[in-house]
């Protein structure tokens, strides 16, 4: 039996702000714009020739990674790797991004989807482990694997600002690379078999894609929480995080597909009502949320993910995870929390804990091009090629991950191990993106259930008055 939509919405409000009580504005329609549009420097869209040679097929690409379909007014990418789960390589980069820039100039194409094949996967993630393989054949190696993650950064700046309705259903496990497919874009569908996570500290690497700019930007410290955790999400518990702004069961996803072939927005309509009109179709196939499943990041948990990663210091996070484990309430989740971190990359936890601190104050585009260059120190690094050998690899046959320096305990007291990862490389240029558009908050963020600012603001607003 399932619950409405609009009652599950309110239930999950209620618990996110501690059993205030508020409703959404009646008009998402009329809610404004909450970010001005930027320029990064960069001012022309790259040109189809410019386009054409940068996304040139290479030697080993398969044909039929990504499959594309056009049905009137709909465009589809299917990541078509399943055997993979779908892992995004170099070779599905080059086939997506010249095509979504060719539909980007296109009149007739008015919805993009991107999906994933099979019923695991969206994108479990990049090929880590090629890249791994790569790093060990020396300096050309690790130039292979930077100018990966350059294809791979241009993508997702262009999904983030894409001028063209986009929707990334995120059907089975989303994780890496597959949220640097979906995250930046304005409607992101979960259904009962979504599994969200940002594993990177797993492997001895940072949350990239753009989690710079939207882990930061998450309620409270929930965003730095899942960055440092790894923490993994399952089905409906990724639309109540906000990680997904709408909930349908798998089975209806062909039926909407067909529904948003048929829509014909008028050439005039300004892109908010475009999104406003495919918004309500996504609501048309809403079938509501399982009534017996609670919200996992509600209540006394998130009051604790507040209270414990709100510091600047892993150690100072540690220290306030050991007392809540002392004192009962979210003992369980605290030990639990504990038991993760110690097995991370300390290095890994250091870098992510500053990145989410400065990822605040970051643009959308200058994100990327950052991550680029932390992610080009990562490919020297120990601990990413030794965490993805072990893990991914080897498959832990020979034992668990040495890292360096081993454990957190190893690092004195003070020590800044995170700094050299955000000075730029004078050897390496900085990324020159695809467009020059950027912004400082996501510019359509009013799909989805509403976060604490929401609440708060309306509640501001509005003339409410407390049930007796």
């Amino acid at each position: 039996m399932l619950f409405s939509k609009s009652i599950a919405s309110r239930a999950g409000l209620a618990s996110a702000v501690a059993s205030r009580s508020c409703c959404r504005p009646t008009s998402l329609a009329a809610m404004p714009l909450r970010a001005k549009v930027l320029s990064s420097g960069q001012k022309a869209p790259i040109s189809t020739q410019a386009a054409a040679e940068l996304f040139k097929p290479a030697e080993g690409d398969e044909p039929e990674d990504v499959l594309f379909n056009s049905l009137y007014n709909l465009r589809s990418i299917e990541l078509n790797r399943p055997a993979k789960y779908n892992a995004l390589n170099g070779s599905m980069i080059r086939k997506i991004a010249p095509r979504l820039l060719e539909w980007e100039r296109s009149d007739m194409a008015n919805v993009i989807v991107i999906k994933g094949a099979g019923e695991k996967a969206f994108c479990a993630g990049g090929d880590v482990a090629a890249l791994a393989e790569q790093n060990a054949k020396g300096p050309e190696g690790v130039q292979q694997s930077v100018d990966y993650f350059g294809l791979e950064y241009k993508l997702n700046h262009l999904i983030s600002t894409y001028t063209r309705p986009y929707v990334a259903i995120l059907d089975g496990v989303t994780m890496g690379g597959g949220v640097g497919l979906s995250i930046h874009a304005p409607f992101r569908i979960a259904t009962e078999r979504t599994v969200f996570a940002m594993p990177e500290t797993k492997i001895g690497f940072f949350p990239d894609v753009g989690a710079s700019f939207f882990l930061p930007r998450m309620p409270g410290q929930v965003g730095t929480y899942l960055g440092l955790t790894s923490a993994m999400l399952k089905g409906v518990q990724v639309y109540y995080a906000g990680i997904a702004t709408h909930y349908l069961h798998s089975s209806s996803l062909p039926a909407l597909e067909s529904r948003l072939a048929e829509l014909t927005p008028m050439d005039y309509w300004t892109m908010e009502q475009r999104l406003s009109v495919i918004n309500d179709t996504i609501e048309e196939f809403s079938t509501g949320v399982p009534y017996d499943e609670k919200i996992h990041i509600s209540g006394p948990v998130r009051l604790a993910i507040d209270r414990c990663f709100k510091y600047n210091t892993i150690d100072e996070i540690i220290a306030a995870l050991k007392e809540e484990a002392a004192r009962g309430g979210v003992m369980g989740w605290a030990k639990n929390t504990l038991e993760e971190l110690t097995q991370r990359s300390p290095t890994s936890l250091h870098v992510t804990l500053r990145q989410m601190r400065l990822g605040k104050t970051w643009d959308i585009a200058s994100t990327f091009q950052r991550e680029h260059q932390m992610a080009a120190k990562f490919m020297k690094s120990h601990d990413f090629n030794a965490g993805v050998k072990a893990l991914l690899i080897d498959k832990g046959q020979n034992g668990p991950v040495k890292w360096s320096p081993a454990s957190l305990d190893e690092i004195p007291p003070g020590a800044n191990i995170s700094e050299d990862y955000f000075m730029s490389d004078p050897e390496l240029p900085m990324l020159k993106l695809l467009n020059g558009r950027s912004y400082r908050q996501y510019p359509y963020n009013k799909f989805g259930l509403p976060n604490d600012h929401d609440v708060r603001e309306t509640m501001e607003k509005g003339n409410f008055t407390r049930k007796s």
